[in-house]
C-alpha cells in the first residue's frame, strides 16, 4: 500500500492544476495561483514521501511529469494567452481573426512547449539528481502566475510595463528559454543544515522572508529572479574556487 502514497500525491498535484486551468479560463486569477502553489506543494510532497519510504519508481517518474505539465506548464502557458489577449483588448473565445493581433496571444503557448521539453529532459539527464540545468517548471510557473496578480491586484505599482503585450510575449519567450538553457541552478533540497554547504539557499529563503511581505505579489517575481541570480553567482564562485 505504501508505495502508492507517493502516486495519490501526484495526482493531488493533477487535480489540483486542472482545478487551476478552470479557474484560468474564468480569469480568477487568485483561486487559478492559489491552485497552482497547491500543485507544487503536492509535487514537493510526493518525492520527499517517496524517499522517505524508499519507494521510487520509473512509473511515478512518468506519473510526476505528466501532472507537472498540467500544473506547471499547461496552466501558466494559457495563463498568458489570456493576459496577451486582454492587453491587446481582443477576445478571440468569440471571433478569431488571421491577423498579428489575434495572433499573438498564441506566443503565450511557447510555455507549453518548453515545460515539456524540459521535463522530458529532466527525465533522462542524470545531471539533475541533485541540482537542476534550466529553470525548474514550478519556478517557472510561480513567475507566470504571479503577473495577473501583480497586475489585477497590485494597481498601485503602477506596472503598465507588464501590461504591454510585447512585454509579454518576451516573457513568454525567455520562459520558454531558461527553460531548457544549460543554466546550473541548486535545488532546494537539503543534505544537512550548516551555512557552510547552503549559503545560496538561506539567502533565498531570507529574500523570500523579506521580499514577499513587501512587494507582495511581485515579490514572487523578484524571488524567482533571485533564484536565478544567487545560482549563477554560486556557480562562478565554486568554477573560481576549483581554478584556484
Amino acid at each position: 500500500m505504501k508505495k502508492h502514497i507517493p502516486n495519490i500525491l501526484t495526482l493531488f498535484n493533477l487535480l489540483s492544476g486542472l482545478i487551476a486551468l478552470v479557474f484560468v479560463f474564468q480569469q480568477k486569477w487568485l483561486y487559478a495561483a492559489l491552485f497552482v502553489i497547491l500543485g507544487i506543494l503536492f509535487d514537493y510532497a510526493d518525492g520527499f514521501v517517496a524517499r522517505k519510504l524508499n519507494v521510487s519508481s520509473p512509473l511515478g517518474l512518468q506519473l510526476d511529469s505528466l501532472a507537472d505539465m498540467v500544473t506547471s506548464g499547461i496552466v501558466p502557458a494559457f495563463s498568458m494567452f489570456f493576459l496577451i489577449q486582454d492587453a491587446l483588448e481582443v477576445n478571440i473565445m468569440q471571433e478569431f481573426v488571421w491577423d498579428s493581433k489575434h495572433l499573438l496571444p498564441f506566443a503565450g503557448l511557447l510555455i507549453a512547449l518548453g515545460s515539456a521539453l524540459r521535463l522530458a529532459k529532466f527525465n533522462v539527464d542524470d545531471r539533475q539528481t541533485t541540482s537542476f540545468i534550466g529553470l525548474p517548471t514550478p519556478a517557472n510557473a510561480l513567475f507566470i502566475m504571479a503577473l495577473p496578480l501583480v497586475i489585477y491586484y497590485q494597481k498601485d505599482l503602477n506596472c503598465q510595463l507588464l501590461s504591454n503585450p510585447y512585454v509579454l510575449v518576451l516573457i513568454s519567450i525567455a520562459s520558454a528559454y531558461l527553460l531548457n538553457a544549460e543554466i546550473p541552478l541548486f535545488s532546494l533540497k537539503f543534505k544537512n543544515y550548516s551555512w557552510k554547504d547552503n549559503p545560496e539557499k538561506y539567502i533565498l529563503i531570507a529574500g523570500a522572508v523579506l521580499l514577499i511581505p513587501f512587494f507582495k505579489f511581485l515579490g514572487i517575481n523578484l524571488v524567482i529572479i533571485l533564484y536565478l541570480i544567487l545560482s549563477l553567482f554560486f556557480k562562478n564562485r565554486d568554477i573560481k574556487k576549483d581554478e584556484n
